[in-house]
């Protein structure tokens, strides 16, 4: 039962903007040590993200770069099963490597998210995020430390091994296979329920390069259910590629409403196009 758990934050909508991260490291069932570093991404720290975390420029100034720590982080991560809740933590680290023309992070990721999905059925459609979870397992934690969110999503994999006697390795292989034959009906529209972005619910705004018809199709095939207006069951929010410093004032109807809603404490993810397409790259 040796792995590492990551979490980052992000300072915008930008994915790569990573502002902090935590490193938790477990052996044999154990927690037996913590990382924590603010990151310096170089970029400008929005609103909605620092509502979110409360992490500001003041809190990173003189703090390293993502490329600065990389080789700390190498010396973690590399050769070891990384075990991060949803892939959005993995796209982050990529993209923030590639903003310094880092190599990829030689590791094993695990998803715990999908390990929650096969591991109790209640939370195989919806209700398996990592605050839910944390609740549902009696889990104290600071939700948006990095660390913090890093140590829980590492407790639920220590769960889930203890409620289906599957070890890590065991858990490589099974989050690449089917929920379970049956679940979910599959309707028009609705994503892919063996998908692995299942339960999340996708809106487009902006100027896609990509065809709206094609990106939906993507998002379907890896388990998002599309929609086309932002409401309370909005997850996911894809803007267009365009320079996001310039969108105030000018953004989209369903822009706005999507910040309204975080405002209101709906966990609403606002990316852009490429980071969509990267990020459906990664399945």
């Amino acid at each position: 039962m040796d792995f590492v758990a990551i979490d980052v934050e992000t300072a915008n909508p930008d994915i790569a903007s990573i502002c902090q991260i935590g490193v938790v490291c477990f052996d044999n069932g154990s927690l037996i040590s913590e990382w924590q570093s603010m990151v310096d991404p170089e970029d400008y720290f929005d609103y909605w993200n620092t509502s979110i975390h409360g992490i500001t420029d003041a809190d990173v100034r003189g703090a390293p770069t993502l490329a600065q720590l990389f080789p700390e982080l190498q010396r973690m991560l590399e050769g070891n099963v990384v075990a991060c809740h949803t892939l959005f933590d993995r796209l982050a680290l990529n993209r923030a490597a590639e903003k310094y023309s880092l190599p990829e992070l030689d590791c094993s990721w695990l998803d715990t998210a999908k390990v929650v999905r096969r591991t109790w059925t209640e939370y195989s459609r919806k209700g398996y995020g990592i605050a839910n979870m944390a609740r549902m397992l009696n889990i104290s934690f600071d939700h948006h430390v990095a660390v913090e969110d890093a140590r829980v999503a590492g407790q639920v994999l220590l769960h889930a091994i203890a409620q289906t006697g599957l070890s890590v390795q065991d858990w490589l292989l099974r989050t690449e296979q089917p929920i379970g034959q049956g679940s979910f009906r599959r309707i028009a529209r609705e994503g892919n329920p063996d998908g692995p972005l299942w339960g999340e619910v996708i809106v487009f705004t902006g100027a896609l390069s990509t065809p709206r018809k094609v990106a939906a199709e993507l998002s379907a095939q890896v388990g998002c259910t599309v929609a086309e207006s932002v409401n309370n069951y909005t997850t996911i929010l894809v803007v267009g590629d365009i320079n996001l410093r310039q969108l105030a004032g000018q953004k989209s109807s369903k822009h706005r409403k999507a910040e309204e809603l975080i405002a209101k404490g709906q966990p609403i993810r606002i990316l852009r196009e490429s980071d969509f397409v990267c990020l459906v790259g990664l399945q």
